[in-house]
């Protein structure tokens, strides 16, 4: 933004402004440093809380700035120039800070300014910080401390903080007017209208799947610091002119419905403790997220989702369609992920962005369960909308869960990997050093400030990212297609023969490890036959030993004399009486389990009791051996997992040195190993058993789930053949790539249909504006050129695309829903291109004159 167009700007704010007479009193003349501070203090927030009204043509007080009759003095800071002060000239009709505008400063207090700061130095900084978010105000002031050549002090940060605060209100305040005359300043526009693949839905178009993908996910980064100890907070103020946050309030409203949703529990941490098979862990929680949620916090209980008393936010959570676009942020304030963040994402979305929706998250599958059992829930389905895990979170889910929600195998998904969230927290991240902290004010403003840049760079890049994507489809369509083509035709089988093997997969998957009915009880019956047998033996043995202590010249007689002697039976009695209780327990112990047994066989029908020869009873006795199997497979895979991770989070896969935590994995999963060798010796007939070096090789969870071949036989079932799983990995990895050529094919023309529309109305606002003699004339006139030059490099991307081999989209312009056709030739945007064949076919070689030609004519516009 140029320097004469933010002094255009500033006036334009400062018009029409008509001094009053000077009725706030000045400070004391005498001052001490205790007492000056709350007054500056109170100078700074006044100079920011009347910004918007200044910039709305007054002084924002009814204790304006005194009208300037005499020169007058003030420091000046001008990275540019290296002033030190200026003298303001005498001006009965302005006041001094609009005087100070007309010269290109502002100042940092709304009466009385005592320093200011040149527009072009702001300019400058504000440009600085949204290309490198951790550039803080300290580290800039310092800089212009180096170029003056004086020591750095604090109060200098102070003073270019309160003239930035109101630079940002200024500008702010324009772009509101800006987005007035453009009409953008309808609720929820951008929303809708920031991401023209998205959201530039086009009459006659191909039909997709899903009408809209985004993602969803939290992050602790963007922590605060709320107040420490007794301080007071010295900025009070809110900041509410950003159309990112959805209010605190319209979160808490979720919040009942929270805590009412069960998530699943979260397991222990206990590396070396025993540990339940999958379904158990679910059934303790949620039952069809069990397996998953206990690999995530996010998933656990809102009750275990705490954060230290010391942070007044504890965090931020997002929201971004798939190409990067932003819709929603919302502070978690002193909690961690609980759902009602995502379920107010959520509630917004089927609000505002329609039906047929997909949703990726982390706990995707743990957090479509959560939508059901919520008021949503019924909204959700009927708009054919669903979740599903992202592509690289969902490699550290059970392999059940992943046949079902991961994005390789969700039809209408592309070849998109939903961790847009991931990439935008890393970026994101920066701005954490310098809003940690801060007042609630100026974390809202620079997290705000952020994200418009990064919208911006989205826009940008995007036809460069339908342009990866498009060639990232062809080359998996050209490369893994073949491969699947020369296996199927090897194996003598054909697609319709991996769709079934595939279902098949699924259905085997979603019943792995459940026990019927008849199995419980059986094993049941088995374990009480057990029991019993051994309460007998021990009840005949306490009797044995308690018919031992008899003497054997043993004879009743009722005269004491007879029963003195060595060998009385009085002499036994302590001994006696403990044995008889002995007994006494044994046997009642005995008769309790008998009664059970006898009510089990009642119940399941059993005439003759099973014995150890029964064949009932060997093969139930065979399925307990192999749920101690499964349990003890469990464990061994959960401590491998985890150490997969947390290797792969460090990046020290394959590392050759030994770290303690490493250490700690390797003692545990030794442990769990020896527990996995001693169940399958108790198998029937036993299995092979693993070693270290085996089990540090497994790095994809299916490895361990193929190990469960239960009381099902799958070893001969064709899916469980690794050549034939990878096989169909790729069969549908081809597919997706088919579905993103359609997907990107019907962007791409709703990016250029946007371009298209977007220039001609272009000239229409213009002319408006200029025959209105409207002050926001400039302000508009340098958006439309940005955004002419970067739609002109759009248009560049876009018709390098066109020339790709393999290119089948339609190169012709569309027409908005709901919106009249603009007048135009398409011809006059790609040349000859329209008139090329658009089955597929090379489309040919556009001399760089060509692309010269439509640069200079989208420029021109």
């Amino acid at each position: 933004m140029s320097h004469k167009l933010i002094w255009a700007r500033y006036r334009i704010c400062l018009r029409g402004h008509n001094p009053l007479p000077q009725t706030t009193p000045l400070p004391p003349p005498l001052l001490t440093q205790a007492t000056i501070r709350p007054h500056l203090r109170h100078q700074r927030l006044r100079a920011v809380e009347q910004a918007p009204a200044i910039a709305c043509g007054g002084t924002g007080t009814n204790n304006p700035s005194p009208p300037v009759s005499s020169e007058v003095t003030i420091l000046v800071i001008d990275i540019y120039t290296l002033s030190t002060s200026i003298k303001l000239p005498s001006a009965e009709d302005q006041t001094t800070v609009s005087t100070l505008a007309s010269l290109g400063f502002i100042g940092n207090a709304p009466f009385r300014p005592s320093v200011a700061v040149s527009i072009k130095t702001l300019e400058l900084y504000h440009v600085l910080r949204r290309r490198k978010p951790s550039f803080s105000i300290e580290a800039f002031v310092k800089v212009i401390c180096d170029l003056y050549m004086i020591p750095y002090r604090p109060r200098y940060r102070r003073f270019f903080s309160d003239a930035f605060d109101a630079y940002l209100e200024v500008t702010r305040a324009v772009d509101k007017l800006v987005k007035a005359a453009l009409a953008h300043d309808t609720p929820n526009w951008r929303v809708l209208n920031a991401c023209p693949a998205c959201s530039y839905e086009l009459e006659n178009e191909p039909e997709l799947t899903f009408r809209r993908m985004f993602t969803v996910d939290g992050n602790d980064s963007l922590k605060r610091i709320a107040r420490i100890g007794s301080r007071d907070v010295g900025d009070l103020r809110c900041f509410s002119d950003s159309d990112y946050y959805i209010p605190a309030d319209e979160v808490d409203e979720w919040a009942r419905e929270a805590r009412s949703t069960r998530l699943a529990e979260a397991s222990g941490d206990d590396d070396e403790g025993d540990s339940d098979d999958a379904t158990e862990q679910g059934k303790n929680g949620d039952p069809d997220s069990g397996p998953c949620a206990n690999n995530w916090k996010a998933a656990q209980l809102d009750s275990k989702k705490r954060m230290w008393g010391i942070f007044a936010e504890t965090g931020l959570f997002a929201s971004a369609c798939q190409h990067g676009f932003i819709l929603w942020i919302t502070d978690m304030i002193r909690s961690g992920e609980q759902a009602k963040y995502p379920l107010a994402v959520i509630a917004r979305a089927l609000h505002i962005l329609g039906p047929r929706l997909l949703i990726g998250y982390d706990i995707g599958c743990v957090f479509q369960k959560t939508i059901s059992t919520s008021s949503l829930g019924t909204q959700f389905t009927d708009s054919e909308s669903r979740c599903c895990v992202n592509a690289f979170h969902g490699y550290s889910h059970n392999f059940s869960c992943q046949t079902q929600n991961h994005p390789n195998v969700i039809t209408g998904m592309g070849i998109e990997d939903l961790e847009t969230m991931e990439r935008i927290f890393s970026s994101s991240n920066q701005v954490a050093g310098v809003t940690r902290y801060a007042s609630a004010y100026h974390c809202r403003v620079f997290i705000d400030m952020f994200f418009q840049q990064w919208d911006d760079e989205k826009y940008r890049n995007l036809a460069s990212m339908l342009s990866g994507n498009y060639q990232q489809a062809i080359s998996i369509i050209k490369d893994e297609g073949a491969a699947v083509e020369e296996s199927m035709n090897a194996l003598g089988i054909s697609s319709t023969d991996l769709e079934t093997w595939h279902n098949e997969q699924v259905s085997f998957f979603e019943t792995v490890g459940e026990e019927s009915r008849w199995d419980v009880h059986a094993m049941a019956y088995v374990e009480l036959l057990q029991e019993l047998s051994s309460t007998e033996s021990q009840a005949d043995a306490s009797s044995t030993r308690f018919l031992n202590t008899i003497p054997t010249d043993y004879h009743f007689s009722l005269s004491d004399k007879d029963l003195e002697g060595p060998l009385a039976y009085t002499s036994q009695l302590s001994k006696t009486r403990r044995l008889e209780t002995e007994r006494r327990h044994a046997r009642e112990r005995h008769d309790r389990i008998h009664y059970q047994v006898l009510e089990l066989e009642d119940h399941m029908g059993i005439t003759k009791r099973w014995t150890p020869a029964t064949p009932e009873y060997i093969e139930t006795f065979r399925y307990i051996s192999e749920r101690r199997y499964h349990r003890a497979l469990n464990n061994l895979q959960r401590l491998v997992t985890q150490r997969l991770f947390e290797l792969h989070r460090l990046n020290l896969s394959g590392a050759g040195k030994c770290f303690p935590f490493q250490m700690f994995y390797a003692n545990a999963i030794r442990n769990a190993t020896e527990a996995y060798n001693r169940a399958v010796w108790a198998l029937d007939p036993p299995r092979p058993p693993l070693d270290w070096a085996q089990v540090s090789r497994y790095s994809f969870l299916e490895e361990f789930t193929l190990l469960r071949n239960s009381h099902r036989d799958i070893s001969k079932a064709p899916w469980a053949d690794p050549v034939i799983r990878e096989t169909i990995k790729r069969f549908f990895r081809v597919r997706r790539a088919h579905e993103e050529i359609q997907r990107c094919n019907v962007e791409i023309r709703r990016l250029v249909t946007s371009i298209h529309d977007e220039a001609q109305r272009h000239p229409d606002i213009l002319k408006a504006l200029a025959e209105q003699k409207s002050p926001v004339l400039g302000a508009v006139s340098e958006y439309f050129l940005r955004r002419r030059r970067v739609n002109g490099m759009l248009l560049g991307q876009v018709q390098q695309i066109f020339d790709l081999d393999g290119f089948t989209g339609d190169r012709t312009r569309g027409r908005r829903k709901g919106h009249q056709f603009t007048q135009g030739d398409a011809a006059e945007w790609y040349g000859d291109a329209d008139n090329e064949d658009t089955e597929g076919e090379d489309v040919g070689d556009v001399d760089n004159d060509q692309i010269d030609g439509i640069l200079n004519f989208v420029t021109s516009l």
